[in-house]
């Protein structure tokens, strides 16, 4: 049936299926591997050009590949710069990141992503007057998640957003072969709701389609429910 429903049906069983076969470990972005979904990138990037974040924020670096993507976008809209978080940041990804033409554009933090020094080192590089945009890619555990919201989203101003990544598609694989048990509440999007009812500034507030000629609402993304929005 050409719906709605059915599409979503068909979708929700290839995320799970997805994340079984390491589907999201086959991307680079500007010679860096990046282990994201290609769409979750592509709302990334309609989200950062409708912000226009002065910073964003990364926690979760890995091979730095979607530091590098966050950079270029910088780059190609003229504005803001990427702060990269990571509680092991490898000298080889480091030396990738370092010596790579958007280097500029980023700034190498190594620490644990709640740890208050390293927190308080992420807000001394950000000026008062700025907006940050904030992507949550660490530890996805609910605990993890809860605290670096409590301690990155107040970087936030009206209208802007933390998204946290991959508790959509924790809740898709909880159970199988590649998930655990408990990932089906043990996730990001478990702390993005526990927040937001705790904090009634922000809102869980998934961005809608800029552009859409189709009968959906909703795209095939690892991180939907996880985007939390400062609305005042």
């Amino acid at each position: 049936m050409d719906t709605a429903e059915a599409f979503a049906l068909v979708s929700e069983a290839w995320l799970e299926m997805s994340i079984r076969v390491n589907y999201p470990y086959t991307f680079t972005w500007l010679g860096r591997p990046l282990i994201q979904y290609p769409e979750d990138l592509l709302r990334l990037q309609e989200l950062i050009y409708r912000v226009q974040p002065d910073v964003i924020v990364e926690t979760g670096v890995a091979h730095g590949g979607s530091l590098i993507f966050l950079a270029s976008l910088c780059r190609l809209i003229g504005r803001g710069r990427v702060i990269g978080v990571d509680i092991d940041i490898r000298p080889h990804n480091r030396a990738a990141t370092e010596s790579h033409p958007l280097k500029p554009f980023i700034t190498l933090v190594q620490g644990s992503s709640i740890d208050p020094a390293v927190v308080a080192s992420v807000k001394a590089m950000i000026a008062p007057d700025e907006n940050a945009l904030v992507v949550l890619d660490s530890n996805h555990s609910k605990a993890h998640v809860r605290q670096e919201l409590e301690a990155y989203a107040p970087l936030l101003k009206t209208g802007s957003y933390v998204v946290a990544m991959d508790g959509h598609v924790m809740e898709a694989a909880a159970g199988s072969s590649r998930g655990a048990a408990d990932w089906a509440t043990n996730n990001p999007n478990a702390a993005v709701s526990e927040f937001v009812r705790e904090h009634p500034d922000y809102a869980a507030e998934t961005p809608p389609f800029i552009f859409n000629e189709s009968v959906l609402t909703e795209g095939i993304t690892g991180c939907r429910g996880g985007f939390v929005k400062r609305i005042r």
